[in-house]
């Protein structure tokens, strides 16, 4: 029997260890999304909607210029564009108001860290990666509220909620415990390839599969980036944090000696 539950560790372990490691690679391919709004709002015929900077037809394609220069592009084929519109400006960003009748109580950040790190031990996803998640979905705000209605600290929609078995997304513990589930579902789906997995929990992973890999939408690949770089930033400033801790503990035994 304990040679069984080592086992299990021993392989859970390697699975994080798997997944992790995928970050590094990743982000190196993404750092290059642009960061900068176009000007153009295309809608493919799939109902997805991108922004780009401008675009043009070549060679019976349309080009997607995702900034001012030629270099950074995506083509596709015409038959995929369904319409073509100056994008208005986005408004300024606001914090989601609270919604009616929910749980008053201010969560801290040692709440959420305990939530994240018990629902990363139940499914097997490093709790810095769940926390870089959170930071981008909501950045911490239990009652965010975005404008496709995706809601909570990991912005679950109410059907993939309710699927989940998440009864009320604006409960923390409830909301951390679903969307954990899913991106370990994710995880599984694509091998333990992060990027791929971020990338269908932002755009669905029928957009993944159909595309073969990250969908050439501006929206997702600069969500991937984003989560990505958060989570290694965190995973090297808690290995820091760790050799800091070997070398104390080392120091504090030589002069007991």
């Amino acid at each position: 029997m304990m040679r069984s539950m080592e086992n299990r560790k021993a392989i859970r372990a390697e699975q994080k260890a798997i997944r992790s490691g995928a970050a590094l690679l990743a982000v190196a391919l993404l750092a290059a999304a642009p960061a900068a709004r176009g000007a153009e709002l295309i809608t493919l015929t799939n109902g997805y909607a991108m922004r780009c900077d401008h675009h043009a037809q070549v060679e019976g394609h349309v080009r997607l210029y995702l900034s001012a220069g030629q270099d950074n592009y995506i083509d596709f084929p015409a038959r995929d564009i369904a319409s073509v519109e100056r994008a208005p400006d986005p408004p300024a960003p606001q914090a989601a108001a609270k919604p009616a009748g929910k749980s008053s109580a201010s969560l801290t950040s040692a709440d959420l860290n305990e939530m994240l790190s018990a629902a990363g031990r139940e499914h097997n996803v490093d709790e810095d990666l769940l926390a870089s998640v959170v930071k981008a979905e909501s950045g911490g705000n239990a009652h965010a509220v975005s404008r496709a209605g995706a809601q909570g600290l990991m912005q679950l929609m109410p059907h993939t909620a309710a699927e989940l078995g998440v009864e009320d997304s604006f409960q923390p513990d409830q909301n951390v415990r679903g969307g954990s589930a899913y991106l370990d579902a994710l995880l599984t789906r694509y091998g333990n390839n992060m990027a791929l997995a971020l990338a269908a929990y932002n755009a669905g992973p029928q957009a993944v599969d159909r595309y073969h890999g990250i969908p050439p939408y501006y929206e997702t690949r600069v969500y991937v980036a984003r989560v990505i770089h958060e989570f290694n930033r965190r995973v090297l400033a808690r290995e820091a944090l760790e050799r800091r801790a070997l070398a104390s503990s080392s120091l504090q035994s030589s002069a007991s000696r």
